[in-house]
């Protein structure tokens, strides 16, 4: 694995002098984290914002990445059959997983297949998205994250809680800490400078490179046209893992085809800068079935499906499948910088996550699309133009009402529609909110308002609104 500064983003954006708890487990302190987060994602941000300036038709390759992701998604049935035929023409196998539990249970079958108990795998969220590393567990099967910063994540017994930099809740310190007291052949007297720390890891994978029979990965695209699969990284671990091992099996969801091979001109440029804030990927590994001699003998891809489908069947909701992963809206994501990833607890964080993980686990994460103050700056930095305010308000129309919330708005609605009832509730709004005033805000109210003011302030009405002002000024 490399130890170029590609990685240190995901140990050294947080200040070294952070205060953390000595037990690598326990979770940050909200007010530290919300720093950390703060220092980590407005790097990042700033990186993104002047490689992006840099080109002229910046706007033209998200429109024309929209346009591509927009065709995916009319023609997916058609585009996964035809990369299939070209993928097994090139002496790959294609196998087709409906759920999270069948694309487990084929993965496990191919390395029981190929004669062993441990895999090495390269960042993927998709087999995050389906637990395979606990799958894997429950079977008698081990799987060793060789990402750095998913493997401190794996030896703190944590989850990811950013898409890009899955430990960025960790500092130097933490993942020195982590190292001594879980990698098992980390070197005596480890400093927590970045280099040492990747140094670390650099040796304790190469071992696990060497050794390994088989690799898992995803895929950031997969070209119908060839049958080719892409990985982008920044750190060669994933190099090792495509190259190296005799079995190789990859896990795809089928949003990740794209129709032809030309189109990757489009996502390189957007991908990189859009998610490190780099011109270009240092490792790009495109490969295109199995050859005699050049890397694994056995290819296999898994293409998933996991409620993707269905997704696709919502004109409005399926613009979440646009997603290439870059983590741009993570980055600019206020309700994200306050929270942390792990606050919404799915795989997928910040504004992606709040439209992708309601409609891939109905019923589950109704809650995900009212994380948002719906400011927009989400869509204004997403590569491929998914307008997620639009899919956030879509999503919350189509989600479970409370019958009190259903009344409340049906009452409301009937007030606004008469503009004397209106005026009258605004009249006795100021005079009943009197006895909670303070500083400008309410911030106790007796119930049911408490239900709203037991995690939130609530402005004091207005001394007159623009009626009253207009009638005494404005003529």
């Amino acid at each position: 694995m490399s130890a170029e500064p590609s990685f240190v983003p995901a140990a050294s954006l947080i200040p070294a002098d952070a205060p953390f708890p000595k037990a690598a487990k326990v979770a940050l302190g909200m007010p530290q984290l919300r720093k950390n987060l703060a220092h980590a994602t407005g790097t990042i941000r700033a990186k993104r914002a002047a490689v992006a300036g840099e080109l002229d038709d910046w706007e033209a390759l998200r429109d024309a990445a929209a346009a591509i992701k927009a065709d995916v998604q009319h023609r997916l049935p058609e585009l996964a059959v035809e990369f299939e035929r070209n993928a097994t023409a090139a002496g790959a196998h294609v196998h087709w997983a409906r759920d999270a539990k069948e694309a487990n249970e084929i993965a496990a079958r191919l390395v029981r297949e190929a004669g062993a108990d441990d895999v090495v795998k390269v960042k993927s969220m998709a087999t995050q998205e389906i637990e395979l590393n606990e799958h894997f567990e429950a079977v008698g099967l081990k799987a060793y994250e060789t990402d750095l910063a998913e493997l401190i994540v794996q030896l703190a017994e944590d989850k990811p809680s950013h898409i890009l930099v899955p430990a960025i809740h960790y500092n130097r310190t933490q993942i020195r800490e982590i190292f001594d007291q879980k990698m098992g052949d980390a070197p005596a007297g480890l400093t927590d400078e970045p280099a040492a720390l990747a140094e670390a890891a650099r040796l304790h994978l190469r071992r696990r490179f060497l050794s390994a029979k088989v690799a898992v990965s995803g895929a950031n695209f997969a070209v119908a046209e060839t049958g080719s699969l892409v990985v982008v990284e920044s750190e060669g671990n994933g190099r090792m893992c495509l190259t190296m091992p005799e079995t190789l099996i990859s896990i795809v969801g089928i949003e990740k085809l794209l129709p032809r091979f030309t189109d990757l001109e489009v996502f390189m440029q957007l991908l990189p800068r859009s998610s490190t804030g780099e011109r270009m990927n240092p490792y790009t590994s495109v490969w295109t079935g199995s050859r005699g001699g050049d890397g694994p003998k056995d290819v296999h891809v898994i293409l998933l499906d996991n409620g993707r489908t269905n997704v696709l069947a919502d004109e409005v909701g399926r613009q979440a499948l646009s997603c290439i992963r870059c983590s741009a809206c993570l980055n600019v994501c206020p309700v994200y910088e306050r929270t942390g990833g792990h606050a919404y607890g799915h795989v997928y964080p910040g504004p992606i996550g709040a439209i992708l993980a309601p409609q891939l686990e109905p019923g589950r994460h109704d809650d995900l699309p009212y994380a948002s103050s719906l400011c927009g700056a989400c869509y204004e930095v997403c590569p491929v133009k998914i307008n997620i305010p639009e899919v956030l308000v879509h999503l919350r129309q189509q989600g479970p009402h409370q019958a009190g919330e259903q009344a409340a708005m049906r009452a409301a609605t009937a007030v606004m529609a008469r503009p004397r009832l209106w005026r009258a509730a605004l009249r006795g709004a100021r005079l009943g909110s009197m006895p909670w005033r303070r500083k400008g805000f309410m911030r106790r109210l007796p119930w049911p308002g408490s239900r709203w003011t037991v995690s939130r302030d609530l402005p004091v009405p207005p001394k007159e609104d623009f009626r009253d002002w207009w009638k005494e000024r404005g003529r």
